[in-house]
């Protein structure tokens, strides 16, 4: 779990070391800004926007029980962020995998776009879709509940 923070936290500490430099040569505004955008990019990379990772192996074992989609991901991309987002809470109704701590599920998204690794990938009950509306996804999500 540590290994999950250690992005963010450098983020931060490199945001707030450039806020500071930028502090101190008389620009307290671009200091701020600049600490505003590095905090922005370790939230979005941190666990707490994205619910724990799981491996694709135990997400098919999962999904096949509650019916649930499973979600392909792979870390700062931003296609999975908007999935993330526009889902809300409901996305941690989602089984997520990240592909690239998991080897099955890089090799999953690549079977399922022509050796791509093209993510955001959704498996609704067995069938992968690339990027898919987040309508359908939210469909899913309650006709499985």
């Amino acid at each position: 779990m540590m290994r999950a923070w250690i992005l963010p936290m450098l983020l931060v500490l490199s945001g707030s070391a450039v806020a500071a430099e930028q502090i101190a040569t008389g620009s307290p505004g671009t200091g701020a800004a600049l600490l505003l955008a590095f905090l922005a990019l370790a939230g979005v990379n941190s666990p707490l926007v994205f619910p724990r990772s799981i491996g694709a192996r135990e997400a098919e074992r999962r999904s096949a029980v509650d019916g649930r989609p499973v979600v392909l991901r792979r870390p700062g991309c931003k296609y999975c962020i908007r999935l993330r987002v526009r889902l809300g809470g409901s996305a941690r109704q989602l089984h997520w995998v990240d592909i690239w701590r998991d080897p099955e599920g890089a090799a999953q998204v690549r079977a399922a776009n022509d050796g791509n690794e093209t993510v955001p990938t959704v498996v609704v009950a067995g069938r992968p879709h690339t990027d898919p509306d987040v309508g359908r996804v939210r469909d899913r999500l309650s006709s499985s509940a």
